[in-house]
Order: structure tokens, then C-alpha cells, then sequence
């Protein structure tokens, strides 16, 4: 078969019925299928088939399944497995926005998260709108900064779908919109082999307001992929980059497999696979990786 069908569920919650609709949505596309074959039993498995394409496929199995608890996503078979991970941080490896975080230490919290939303959504132009943002944290003592790393939640899954990718050769990489002082920690906190983001500007150990130039943003998002899959000598079909909001639509559709996590509808739309029940392993489960395969799962 020359296209797989990978459905995930929250632990457990893949049924047997379930995947048995799939199947019958797939025969009913005109589709030949295999059997079932289980990743891990009650949460993840894969149905090979062909006879259309894989978007076509995806489209018709999500529309039989609607309101199933139940991600899926549709490929080729060969060229599953990726070297390359480039990750979104913030809503995606990690449950905060720490800009927002920030804001709550000046009663700002509201106003800001307001905008974080709107730019997240596409509505705002992202590196105008963070100018704006950084702008209201003025005067903030950038000691505090550090303190805000006992409030990062790290999402389900984070710290295996790297652990797991690494020790099977992969690259990973940390490209977030946010600020260093918070990716560098959680580059290390979950493993990550490197990160880049924005710089906040600091004078006297106050924040100026400023972000130092220029901004990471959405293009920047799409250059690191690029550029890291050059120096690694992969093929973009090589490469899975996962995110949540507008900011990360190049680099989304620039990989080889383009993720969208508890998204905005802006990404969601855009992306080839959406995670909505699943934790972070679900893209490991993608790639066809195994329970057992999973570097400390339960």
C-alpha cells in the first residue's frame, strides 16, 4: 500500500469501532485498505490504503468520523519517520504565553493577552503587535524574569516526542516568537537541541520596552527550517515542524509534514495534520513510532 491512515485518540479512547468506520470510509472513497495495524491498543493505530490521495483520503475519514474524539492524518508511507523537528514553544511545547505571564506582573494581563490572541488568530501583523506588547512592559525589573520559569507548564508529551526523535538520529529545534530567557529553559527542561527567539532589550537591569531587532516572526519561522534542513543535508520531506497560531503558517507549510496543536482555525486550516485530542506523542505516533518505541511512556 502506498498511503497510510494513522488515527490517534486521547489514551484510550481509540475503539475498535472506530477504526472499523474509518475503513468503511475509505472503501466508500474507492480506496483499497489493509488491516488495522495497532501503534498502541486504544489509542493509536494505522490503516494502510490506496487508491487517492492522501488530503483526499483525510478529508472523507474526518468527515465520516465528525465529532469522534479522534485526530488523523493521511500520507505516503515511505519517508514517514523525520530527521528534523522544529517546534513552536509557547501553546505548543509549553501551555503558557509568557508574555502574558510578564503582563500579569504589571496588571496588564488582560490588555496584552488580548492582543497575544488577536496575533496569534492573524488578525495583527505579529511583529508590530509584540513591539506593542514588549512596549507596555517598560520599566519592568528583568530580575523578575527568571522567576517566571516556576509558572511554565510543559504539555503532555513534549519531553518523549523529543526524547523519542532524538535517540532515533532526529534534530530538534525550539523557533519561538517569545524571548530567549524563557526558550533557553525550556530547551533544556525538555531536551531540545537547540532554540532561537526574540531578545528583550535591558538598560540598567530594567526592560526599555524594546525588543532587540529584528523580530522573529513567521518568515523567520520558515528560514530556520530551511536553513537547518541545509546544514543537515535532509530534504524537506524530511522535516515535521509543529505550532498553534498564524505565526507559524510558513514554517507549517514549508515542512514535510506540518502540524497544527490545539490551533487557531487560521493554522488548523493550513496544516496537513491537527492535533486536537491527542497529547504531543501524537506526532510520533504519525511517523509510525510504536508505544513501546517511546522513550518514557507510561
Amino acid at each position: 500500500m502506498a498511503c497510510t491512515l494513522t488515527l490517534i485518540g486521547g489514551s484510550g479512547t481509540l475503539d475498535h469501532s472506530t477504526v472499523a468506520a474509518a475503513c468503511e470510509a475509505l472503501a466508500a472513497h474507492g480506496c483499497r485498505h489493509g488491516a488495522a495495524d495497532w501503534l498502541a491498543e486504544g489509542t493509536a493505530c494505522d490503516i494502510p490504503f490506496e487508491g487517492a490521495a492522501p488530503s483526499v483520503a483525510a478529508a472523507a475519514v474526518r468527515t465520516a468520523l465528525a465529532g469522534a474524539p479522534v485526530d488523523l492524518v493521511a500520507q505516503r508511507s515511505a519517508g514517514r519517520r523525520k530527521m528534523l523537528l522544529v517546534a513552536d514553544m509557547e501553546s505548543t511545547i509549553i501551555d503558557n504565553e509568557m508574555i502574558d505571564e510578564l503582563a500579569g506582573l504589571l496588571g496588564l494581563k488582560e490588555r496584552i493577552a488580548g492582543i497575544t490572541a488577536r496575533a496569534m488568530r492573524g488578525e495583527l501583523d505579529f511583529a508590530d503587535s509584540l513591539r506593542e506588547r514588549v512596549g507596555m512592559l517598560a520599566g519592568l525589573d528583568a530580575a523578575v524574569l527568571e522567576r517566571l520559569h516556576g509558572r511554565i507548564a510543559v504539555n503532555p508529551g513534549a519531553v518523549e516526542l523529543v526524547a523519542t526523535m532524538r535517540r532515533h538520529g532526529a534534530y530538534c529545534a525550539l523557533v519561538s516568537g517569545g524571548f530567549t530567557v524563557f526558550s533557553h529553559y525550556v530547551r533544556d527542561r525538555t531536551g531540545f537541541d537547540r532554540d532561537q527567539a526574540n531578545r528583550l532589550e535591558v538598560a540598567a537591569g530594567k526592560l526599555t520596552g524594546r525588543v532587540v531587532e529584528p523580530v522573529l516572526d513567521r518568515r523567520s519561522k520558515r528560514d530556520c527550517l530551511e536553513r537547518l534542513a541545509r546544514e543537515l543535508s535532509l530534504a524537506p520531506h524530511q522535516t515535521i515542524a509543529v505550532g498553534d497560531g498564524a505565526n507559524d503558517l510558513e514554517m507549517i507549510r514549508a515542512a514535510g509534514l506540518g502540524v497544527a496543536y490545539r490551533a487557531k482555525p487560521i493554522l488548523a486550516e493550513a496544516a496537513a495534520m491537527r492535533v486536537d485530542y491527542g497529547d504531543l506523542t501524537a506526532l510520533l505516533y504519525a511517523q509510525g513510532y510504536r508505544r513501546d518505541d517511546i522513550v518514557g511512556a507510561a
